[in-house]
């Protein structure tokens, strides 16, 4: 990478043209997938990235596959320039910035389903979305050939459901999941935080105040999940711009109830937050 940024390349057969000549140099490859409106949190995982490999690549493409309809696709942010910006300042080395006519031609059906992750939580509220997910990771895994692919803690079962896909498919890549960044207040950075507006803002900090509570209740010795979830869900329901999707406990690999993951989804106004944590660890 020069002084101007990293390279640019918009298709497959750039960017595994430039892994393979890393590959066959004897240097390892991370990739960072993101959608871009690049934050704190996409930053911690480049940083990963590039002190446990030799090269980096960071994918920018807001995937419209994992936009169920009525989501807000459209108007996600996409700030390409700042973007870039921010992967010269961390030493990335290239930027993978397909079209959505390169990831999806004309005439391409298939998709990959990963199975009953598909179907709880995140998968129920938003039918398709795990799909595109995976869908568009495998992609990303094809044409990047990395040894390392790095995700956020925040989004737990889409790190879980893309381990579980890399495993399954034998695809040779291993599978980083990072800590989740926060806010100084501890509200999960997130790309859609810049929804938030007055009041909003506040309100949203209601997600951190119920995965507290929960964490609380099982430091105190409580291992009942339907105790914790109700714990969750006196707090969140006491906040007048809430309406919960689901705050559930659960077991972290199949996101189904006994567990110690407190996992909840929730809408501050029109803006839908997600956050989670490990009970019995420090939040």
């Amino acid at each position: 990478m020069g002084a101007e940024g990293p390279l640019r390349v918009d298709s497959p057969a750039e960017l595994r043209a430039w892994s393979e000549g890393s590959r066959r140099e004897g240097l390892r490859v991370g990739l960072v997938p993101t959608m871009g409106a690049l934050h704190a949190g996409h930053v911690s995982l480049v940083r990963r990235a590039r002190q446990e490999c030799d090269r980096t690549a960071v994918s920018i493409f807001v995937n419209p596959l994992q936009f169920t309809p009525g989501e807000d696709f459209e108007r996600y942010p996409r700030q390409l320039d700042a973007d870039l910006e921010v992967l010269r300042a961390e030493g990335v080395d290239v930027a993978y910035l397909p079209s959505v006519e390169t990831m999806y031609p004309a005439g391409a059906t298939t998709r990959v389903r990963v199975g009953e992750l598909d179907e709880v939580l995140e998968g129920a509220c938003r039918p398709g979305h795990f799909e595109g997910v995976a869908t568009v990771v495998f992609k990303l895994f094809e044409a990047a050939r990395p040894h390392r692919a790095y995700f956020g803690q925040k989004d737990a079962q889409q790190a879980a459901l893309v381990t579980r896909m890399a495993r399954d498919l034998d695809s040779g890549v291993e599978v980083v999941v990072c800590p989740t960044v926060r806010e100084p207040d501890g509200l999960a950075l997130s790309s859609r935080n810049v929804y938030l507006r007055g009041d909003e803002r506040r309100a949203a900090f209601c997600l951190v105040r119920a995965l507290r509570a929960a964490n609380e209740r099982y430091a105190s010795g409580e291992r009942d999940p339907m105790v914790l979830r109700a714990e969750m869900h006196e707090v969140l329901d006491a906040e007048p711009l809430a309406r919960v999707d689901y705050a559930e406990v659960v077991d972290e690999l199949t996101f189904l109830p006994p567990g110690r993951l407190a996992v909840l989804a929730v809408r501050i106004g029109a803006t839908r937050l997600i956050d989670n944590a490990l009970l019995g660890d420090p939040l």
